[in-house]
C-alpha cells in the first residue's frame, strides 16, 4: 500500500495529464487541485501513468506523492504545495483491447479500493467511472460535469449519501443533469476561476512585451488567449484586425498545427497586423502579457457551445485589470451589469467587434496599474474561492482538515 505521510487526503483524479497545449480539461483539474493545496488541504492530484516501460512491481510499491517538478509548474502555473501521484499502468494496460487491460478498470477495481480509499477523506473528479467506484467504496465524492448529459445516471449512485454534489459551469448543463436523473439539490453550477498569480502587477515585464510586440509604428495592443477554434471567434478576430491595420493583434494558445493553420489563414486574407505566439511558457508570462495589452479580446461566436461555455480566460482577463471587449453570449450576460471595465458587442460580426475595439480604446485608455474596478470585482472568482464554495456543500465532518 502507498505510504502517505498524512491521512485525510483531498484526492483529485484526472484521466489524463500531459504537458501539451489545448488541454482545457486537464488545466481545470490541475488548477482545482492546486487551489485546494493553497487553502491548506492535503491535496493530491492522481492520474494514470500510461508509460509502458513501468515495471509490474510498481503496482504494489507506489511512490510517495511528490511536489511537481519545474516543467510541470511552468506549464500549469501552480505552486509547490500541490502533491502529485502517478498510478502506474504497466504494459499491456491500454495497449491491447479488453475490459481488464484498460486503465479505468485498473484504477477503479485495484488502485481505488486498495491504495486510495484508506487515505482519502474526499475525492473530486470529472471521471464518472471513478465517481461510481468511489461511492461504492463509501468515499464522499464530488463530481464535475461541464458538458450536456446524454445518458441516465445510476440512481443508486446519485442518491447515495456518499455522492455529495455535482458541479457544472452553467444553468443549461445543470438542467441537463437533472433531466437525466441527478437530484436537483445535488446539482449546482459555478463559474470557473483564475490563478491568483494574475493579481500580481508586473509593470516592467509588461513594458518589455509592448516593446517586443508593438512594431511598425503601432501604439495599441489587442490580445486574445485561448483555444484556437473557429467557434472561439479566432476567425472573427482576424477579420476585425483587417479592418484595424493600425492596431497590433496578438493571439496566444493552440497546438503547433493550429497556429500554422491560422498563420496561413491570415496570410491568405492579407492580414499583416496579427502575431501568433503559440503556447506561452512558462505560463506565468501570460500575467504580464495581459497587463501589457490595451484590450483583451473575448470574441466567442454564437451557437450551442456559447450557451454553456465558462471560459477560464474571461476570469483571467478580469484579474489583469485590462479593459475587455466581449461578444454577448448567454453565460457572460450577468457581467454586463457589473463594475467590470468592458465593452460588449453582438457575436459573429467582425465589423461590430472592430467598432467595439475602437470605442474601448477611446473610452478606457490603458492604465499601467490596471483598472481597480475590474481587479476588485475579480477577487470573488479565484480558484481558491471556487473550491471554498464547493466545500460549503459538504458536511463539515466529511471535509478534509486544513493542515496549514
Amino acid at each position: 500500500m502507498i505510504n502517505f505521510s498524512t491521512k485525510n487526503q483531498y484526492i483529485f483524479y484526472t484521466r489524463e495529464l500531459s504537458l501539451k497545449p489545448d488541454t482545457a480539461h486537464e488545466i481545470h483539474d490541475v488548477l482545482c487541485a492546486n487551489a485546494a493545496a493553497n487553502l491548506g488541504y492535503s491535496s493530491v492530484l492522481m492520474y494514470p501513468d500510461k508509460k509502458s516501460s513501468i515495471n509490474i512491481l510498481s503496482l504494489f510499491y507506489l511512490e510517495q506523492p511528490k511536489s511537481p517538478d519545474r516543467e510541470f509548474i511552468e506549464f500549469y502555473d501552480v505552486q509547490e504545495k500541490l502533491k502529485i501521484a502517478a498510478l502506474p499502468m504497466p504494459w499491456p494496460i491500454d495497449q491491447i483491447g479488453g475490459k481488464f487491460t484498460n486503465s479505468s478498470t485498473v484504477v477503479t477495481k485495484y488502485f481505488l479500493p486498495i491504495h486510495i480509499r484508506p487515505n482519502s477523506q474526499l475525492v473530486h473528479t470529472r471521471d464518472w467511472n471513478f465517481v461510481k467506484a468511489a461511492v461504492k467504496n463509501q468515499i464522499p465524492t464530488i463530481y464535475e460535469r461541464h458538458y450536456y448529459q446524454d445518458q441516465k445516471f445510476e440512481p443508486e449512485i446519485v442518491h447515495s449519501p456518499y455522492f455529495k454534489i455535482a458541479v457544472t459551469q452553467s444553468e443549461p448543463i445543470r438542467q441537463s443533469l437533472i433531466e437525466y436523473g441527478m437530484p436537483p439539490e445535488k446539482a449546482i453550477w459555478l463559474h470557473n476561476g483564475f490563478n491568483e498569480s494574475f493579481l500580481i502587477r508586473q509593470p516592467q515585464e509588461a513594458e518589455i512585451w509592448r516593446q517586443e510586440l508593438l512594431t511598425n509604428g503601432r501604439k495599441h495592443l489587442v490580445v486574445y488567449s485561448g483555444a484556437l477554434y473557429p467557434f472561439k471567434g479566432v476567425d472573427l478576430l482576424i477579420d476585425s484586425a483587417k479592418e484595424l491595420p493600425e492596431i497590433q493583434f496578438v493571439i496566444t494558445g493552440g497546438t503547433e498545427a493550429q497556429v500554422q493553420a491560422y498563420q496561413q489563414l491570415a496570410r491568405d486574407k492579407n492580414v499583416e497586423n496579427v502575431k501568433f505566439l503559440g503556447w506561452i511558457l512558462p505560463r506565468e508570462r501570460l500575467v504580464s502579457l495581459f497587463q501589457a495589452a490595451d484590450i483583451l479580446a473575448h470574441p466567442h461566436c454564437a451557437g450551442k457551445s456559447a450557451d454553456f461555455t465558462n471560459p477560464v480566460k474571461f476570469f483571467q482577463y478580469m484579474a489583469a485589470g485590462t479593459p475587455i471587449v466581449a461578444t454577448e453570449i448567454p453565460p457572460l450576460m450577468e457581467f454586463k451589469a457589473s463594475p467590470l471595465i468592458a465593452s460588449w458587442c453582438t457575436p459573429d460580426n467582425p465589423h461590430k467587434l472592430a467598432q467595439s475595439i475602437l470605442h474601448t480604446l477611446e473610452t478606457y485608455p490603458r492604465k499601467i496599474e490596471g483598472y481597480a474596478a475590474s481587479i476588485d470585482f475579480a477577487q470573488q472568482f479565484s480558484w481558491e474561492n471556487r473550491i471554498t464554495k464547493i466545500l460549503s456543500y459538504i458536511e463539515e465532518a466529511q471535509r478534509p482538515p486544513i493542515l496549514a
